[in-house]
């Protein structure tokens, strides 16, 4: 019994060892290549990679890989050969998820059309031409709820036309009439609005560009989406 209780001592007490040293190797890495990069560049964090020997480093919602020294940065993808599998883009697609539960509706445009049981979150720009692109193509979805969130990243104008938009008494007629009909929006900007709330949620979850797209999973398209693409996800999530 004895002998049995040290036996298991000694394998507990070489596991913990073991993950200390991964975590220390790891957070030695950490600090080599973030000073290497900068100050102006934020590393989240590194952890050993599926291939021996290499390690992934987190910057921003990237992804990049690293050798034990920290001495090369390596951009590129794994694969799994066997299966196919592309490891990294799985990774990447991890990374940018969110929980759809953070969302707030009450800070979007919301508009339903059919039965509207399948949901889409649209963050967009009232002044960027491939989210005019992207809502021209949304048009032909149907049994579909849209949430969309306006983030005025592009400029004084976008801030302007986003109020004007949000401040109508339909905003989501107000927002179409722009983006696919080419009517400026008109009238007061002075109401409360959820802009800074959407834009304080955009920096929150890396949200830099329009159009992004979240779907009920989590998982985020970013750029104009092409309609087949947003239908085979739908179908997926089925």
């Amino acid at each position: 019994m004895i002998k049995l209780l040290s036996a298991l001592t000694f394998i507990c007490s070489t596991f913990l060892f073991s993950g200390l040293a991964h975590a220390q190797a790891e957070q030695q890495i950490k600090t080599e290549i973030q000073k290497k990069l900068g100050a102006n560049v934020k590393v989240r964090g590194v952890s050993a990679a599926p291939v021996p020997g290499l390690y992934e480093v987190l910057v921003g919602n990237e992804v990049f890989y690293t050798d034990a020294s920290g001495k090369y940065l390596i951009q590129g993808e794994i694969i799994e050969l066997a299966s196919g599998k592309n490891i990294t883009e799985q990774r990447q697609a991890d990374l940018n998820r969110i929980k759809w539960a953070d969302l707030s509706p009450a800070n979007a445009i919301k508009t339903v059309r059919g039965n509207g049981s399948r949901q889409l979150a649209v963050f967009s720009d009232p002044n960027c031409g491939y989210c005019k692109r992207l809502e021209k193509s949304l048009q032909q979805l149907d049994n579909v709820t849209v949430y969309t969130y306006l983030i005025p990243i592009l400029g004084a104008d976008s801030v302007q036309k986003s109020k004007q938009i949000s401040c109508s008494s339909d905003p989501y007629k107000a927002y179409i009439d722009w983006m696919i009909n080419g009517i400026a929006p008109s009238g007061k900007s002075d109401c409360s609005t959820p802009l800074d709330k959407n834009v304080a949620f955009a920096k929150t979850y890396g949200i830099t560009g329009t159009p992004t797209l979240f779907f009920i999973d989590g998982s985020r398209f970013p750029g104009a989406v092409q309609i087949t693409d947003i239908e085979k996800k739908f179908s997926s999530l089925k």
